[in-house]
């Protein structure tokens, strides 16, 4: 909105720095982290009144929580989507169809998460909405989201997947690719969801993540840095950076009331729109596969489900002695603190890992 201020510059005021993409990321990074700060301590005493008994925890999980997390509010992604939202409508290009359709699947997501987060609180039953309607309903988004990214796409990158590494190469994959682009949204709303299990650790991977594939889509969507690093040029989605700071400096608000003993939890709300998110961006700039490296951490956590799942069916055994992997080191006797920090380096490795592929080519 913001933006549109530019036309007023003559060339060399300030209105010209509207014009910057980079100007104007600062600005979203800020306006969300004020957002956050204005209203958080109201928002979570809002949500204390409304839940009463807060999120139900898990009578399987480490006694720990049961003592310690019950009480606590959930929700909290609400918050989350509202700086978000604000920060990114403010400061962004609204021409740009990119920042549209991200937004339309962080919602679309979110709201998934507020029934879900609903019924649990409701019900007091840790089960919420049904797996079969989740799925449905996010694939359903993942599929329109996924089919109007496609139009912005040149058409030598549309249904192509790019290779990290490898220069210039496409894989065309066809109407695959639609499956394809939408289990990654799908999934990496999923792996994020999987990952929020105690106070801090979702939400700073994910910033991490956010910050990381900003910084791709700013590349890639300038045709010098693009050129020099011989990745794929996308016209448009250096706006997508607007949208990453607005997550990065309302994630960092969240973090503040998140920190262990959390305040209040984000909830499926949360998890499950700033997954879908970073899966968006991915698949908006082409770099499907680094996600698998940026947050490998996500996937971690989601393979230890699948093979404790899997396991357990053939041989009736464990492999993990709780799952997702974070509750297995807590029953090892690692603290939470422990836990969320080291998880946190983890992602900080795998991010500059990701990033590194940039350069390898």
């Amino acid at each position: 909105m913001l933006y549109f201020l530019s036309f007023l510059s003559d060339g060399g005021d300030g209105y010209n720095l509207f014009r910057y993409i980079t100007f104007r990321a600062g600005g979203a990074f800020f306006t969300a982290l004020i957002i956050f700060f204005m209203f958080g301590k109201y928002s979570i005493n809002f949500l204390k009144r409304l839940q009463k008994e807060g999120q139900p925890i898990r009578k399987d999980g480490p006694k720990e929580h049961i003592i310690k997390k019950a009480g606590t509010p959930t929700m909290g992604g609400v918050i989350i989507l509202l700086a978000v939202t604000v920060s990114t409508i403010l400061w962004a290009r609204l021409d740009n169809q990119y920042v549209w359709i991200i937004l339309f699947v962080t919602f679309s997501f979110g709201f998934i998460g507020l029934v879900d987060d609903y019924i649990k609180v409701v019900k007091q039953s840790y089960g919420g909405l049904s797996g079969r309607l989740r799925l449905v309903f996010g694939f359903t988004v993942a599929f329109i989201a996924v089919y109007f990214i496609q139009i912005q796409h040149l058409d030598d990158l549309s249904k192509s997947l790019a290779l990290p590494i490898f220069k210039d190469h496409l894989v065309f994959m066809g109407v695959l690719f639609f499956p394809f682009a939408m289990l990654v949204i799908v999934g990496s709303a999923n792996a994020v969801n999987l990952t929020d299990g105690l106070d801090g650790l979702a939400i700073m991977p994910v910033i991490i993540a956010g910050a990381s594939l900003g910084i791709i889509a700013y590349i890639v969507g300038r045709a010098d840095y693009s050129s020099y690093l011989d990745v794929h040029y996308i016209r448009g989605s250096g706006e997508i950076l607007i949208f990453s700071s607005a997550l990065i400096g309302s994630g960092l608000g969240f973090l503040w009331y998140n920190a262990p003993p959390a305040a209040v939890f984000m909830g499926d709300t949360g998890s499950l729109s700033l997954g879908s998110a970073l899966g968006c961006i991915a698949v908006s700039i082409k770099h499907e596969l680094v996600l698998f490296i940026i947050g490998g951490l996500f996937v971690i956590e989601t393979l230890s489900v699948i093979i404790q799942v899997l396991f357990f069916k053939i041989t009736g055994k464990r492999v993990f002695l709780m799952a997702p992997i974070h509750h297995h080191f807590e029953k090892l006797g690692w603290s939470e603190s422990q836990i969320v920090i080291r998880f946190w380096i983890i992602a900080v490795i795998l991010a500059a890992l990701g990033m590194a592929t940039l350069k390898l080519r």
